[in-house]
């Protein structure tokens, strides 16, 4: 309590008041909500309690999760919390060092954060066993299947013990994410927390009917014109760096963040961004979930996400934890059919604008 409290956690979200108690009595949990909701809390209490009560026993958690970026960023809010230094954590991700990973875990870490493809290549090769976990925590399984994680999930949990408590979290709960909770879970707390298909309510949606070559400049006039941070969405790493070099020419404070990036240059961007130094982060999807960067005033769709789910979780980007945000929606002509499909996919209705010529200053809203 004295951490939680020290951190400026003092009101449970809903995901959090609906989850710990029955993870704290050992319970599986099976829980759906949107992004931002503080799920990771919901999971990390019920571990550090764990720990506390199994101090100097062979005990450790395992959290399984899609990204790098969700590691270190669960890896961090665990140091937060923890009660003692003993309380130790690995990470088992690729683009780091092996032998640190290594070296932390035989040292006894108590809580390993791990992506399914390092931690599958450990346990091939003997490096590292699996007999102590106690709680095992899948965090992202829809993520992680669609990007064809099902297989090495299916072989690390065959190397866990089968007496085990397992809380797994999910945006939504639609076909093979309902065979995984079958597989791993017993009879589990089923917890939803609001629809999981939708945008939190506290985020204004905009959509702006601009000609593709014009949407550079509505992206500028909308920096000029509203305040704070924003994430930018874009759907290749050539037009990442395209848009965040035009950004920097442009006297913008801009930084870029995708898949041909070094891990330390997107750990740096996602640093140099969450403390302010860059105002603009221009993201392909790899920085969709799991990136949790407090007060993100506006998240733009430059490109359009290639399905409603992921529009979901760009958005989620912003309005978290009950914050107010933003979230427009840049649609090309090419684009509008595309646009109304994810509006009557999520059954949402965006407040519409329509940009006519270069004056991007003289934006009509249209509202359909």
């Amino acid at each position: 309590m004295a951490r939680l409290e020290a951190n400026q956690f003092k009101i449970p979200t809903p995901v959090q008041a609906a989850a710990i108690a029955p993870a704290l009595e050992g319970r599986d949990v099976l829980a759906t909500a949107q992004t931002g909701t503080g799920k990771t809390l919901s999971f990390l209490i019920p571990i550090v309690e764990m720990m506390q009560k199994a101090e100097g026993r062979d005990a450790c958690s395992l959290i399984v999760l899609p990204t790098r970026e969700l590691a270190m960023q669960i890896e961090k809010s665990f140091r937060a919390i923890r009660t003692s230094q003993t309380q130790t954590v690995a990470l088992v991700v690729g683009g780091m060092s092996e032998q640190d990973q290594l070296q932390t875990i035989r040292r006894g870490a108590r809580l390993i954060v791990a992506t399914p493809g390092r931690l599958e290549d450990f346990l091939k090769r003997k490096l590292i066993r699996l007999a102590g976990v106690k709680i095992l925590v899948l965090d992202e399984v829809d993520r992680m299947l669609d990007m064809g994680f099902e297989p090495a999930i299916r072989r690390i949990v065959s190397m866990i013990p089968k007496e085990r408590q397992t809380l797994c979290y999910s945006a939504t709960l639609e076909g093979t994410v309902k065979e995984v909770s079958r597989n791993y879970l017993n009879n589990p707390v089923r917890i939803e927390i609001g629809s999981t298909l939708k945008p939190a309510e506290n985020v204004e949606l905009r959509a702006f009917s601009v000609d593709t070559d014009k949407k550079q400049e509505l992206l500028e006039h909308l920096l000029n014109a509203d305040k704070g941070s924003f994430l930018v969405f874009v759907r290749t790493k050539h037009g990442a760096d395209r848009v965040a070099r035009r950004l920097i020419r442009s006297g913008h404070a801009a930084i870029q963040i995708h898949g041909d990036r070094s891990q330390s240059q997107r750990n740096s961007a996602l640093r140099n961004f969450s403390e302010g130094r860059h105002r603009v982060l221009v993201a392909t999807d790899v920085a969709a979930r799991g990136i949790d960067v407090a007060n993100v005033a506006q998240v733009v769709n430059f490109d359009l996400p290639k399905v409603a789910e992921d529009f979901v979780h760009r958005v989620g980007r912003t309005g978290r934890a009950s914050a107010k945000g933003i979230a427009s929606t840049f649609a090309g002509p090419a684009e509008r059919n595309d646009l109304r499909k994810i509006e009557r996919a999520l059954s949402i209705r965006m407040t519409h604008f329509r940009v006519r010529g270069v004056n991007i200053g003289a934006a009509n809203e249209n509202a359909a």
